[in-house]
């Protein structure tokens, strides 16, 4: 069947490398059980774990593959698979099997709902597995600690200067400096609901300038000074390797995002041991540990599979 999928996927696209997929067909490292022990059922189960093309996602994707082969899966390697729509596509149309998804862009890029879910991580989380699940056949497993949401950062110099601590601080200082009313924000950030206008909604700024870059310039064109104010994601590592300061969401104005490893409902149905190892993973990962473990990929220039390798050793799930 997996083989029927990546053909189909070549059909439709021309090559896997035109939808975004890369098959590596086993992992570059010798795996042993550690407090991930095998498990009878899924010896010699099939499982192609994918992921998005950002730092924290492949490490996540490469997190779920050693902790499935611990278990005795026979794991295909599909991370960093290029944009949302394409990992989700391929999750649905059976081209990969385990994908880590976040609850806000669940609820708001794939459910097509304009506003996050009042009440915060669980009632967000609750809202868009239940969706998912009736709507598109697809189980969420048990959330994670890890919300990598939206956010505002500035230097830590120019925060403290200003004592800017919150957005709210933000919005009432702009309205005395409209000179330094000048955001850096991606394109797709500019304009979807939950993103820029949300925080519009939430916090009132005025006649903001916005420049437009690409995600990952964000963080040096912040910390050049290039723009005072710009859009981050709060488990980056570049947060702390160029000494950055995240403005809290006092309001609340982004959705939550927390990390989850999602199935679709029949594969998990057929092999529901799979649960298991990646429910170990999600309760162990948190915001301050991938900060740092993004910041050792992003900054320090180290590959993410070593990364996500170190920390499955150090947690003692592989040995």
């Amino acid at each position: 069947m997996r083989v029927k999928a990546i053909l189909g996927a070549i059909l439709l696209c021309g090559t896997l490398s035109a939808c975004g997929l890369e098959v590596n067909t086993a992992l570059p490292y010798k795996i042993e059980p550690g407090s991930i022990q095998p498990i009878p059922a899924l010896k010699g189960v099939e499982v192609t774990v994918g992921s998005k093309d950002f730092t924290e996602n492949i490490i996540l994707g490469y997190m779920a593959e050693m902790a499935l082969s611990a278990a005795g899966a026979d794991v295909i390697d599909l991370t960093d698979i290029k944009g949302s729509n394409s990992s989700r596509q391929a999750l649905l149309t059976g081209q990969t099997d385990v994908a880590w998804e976040y609850t806000g862009t669940g609820w708001i890029n794939y459910q097509g709902n304009e506003l996050p879910v009042p009440g915060g991580e669980k009632a967000q989380y609750e809202a868009t597995k239940a969706a998912d699940e009736a709507k598109f056949g697809i189980t969420w497993l048990n959330y994670s600690p890890l919300n990598d949401q939206y956010g505002f950062a500035v230097t830590e110099a120019y925060g403290a200067a200003n004592n800017l601590k919150t957005t709210s601080d933000l919005a009432a200082f702009l309205k005395g400096k409209p000179d330094q009313n000048v955001f850096c924000l991606e394109t797709e950030f500019t304009s979807r609901q939950d993103g820029f206008p949300a925080a519009v909604r939430a916090y009132g700024f005025q006649n903001p300038v916005i420049k437009n870059f690409g995600i990952g310039t964000i963080y040096s064109a912040v910390a050049s000074g290039t723009c005072p104010i710009g859009e981050i994601f709060t488990t980056d590592g570049r947060i702390a390797g160029l000494n950055l300061r995240v403005l809290e969401d006092d309001k609340k104005a982004f959705p939550q995002y927390n990390a989850v490893a999602t199935l679709r409902t029949e594969f998990l149905n057929q092999h529901p041991e799979l649960r298991g190892p990646l429910e170990a993973v999600s309760a162990a990962i948190d915001n301050e540990q991938m900060i740092e473990l993004c910041k050792q990929v992003d900054v320090d220039g180290r590959d993410q599979g070593e990364v996500a390798y170190e920390w499955m050793k150090k947690k003692g799930f592989i040995s």
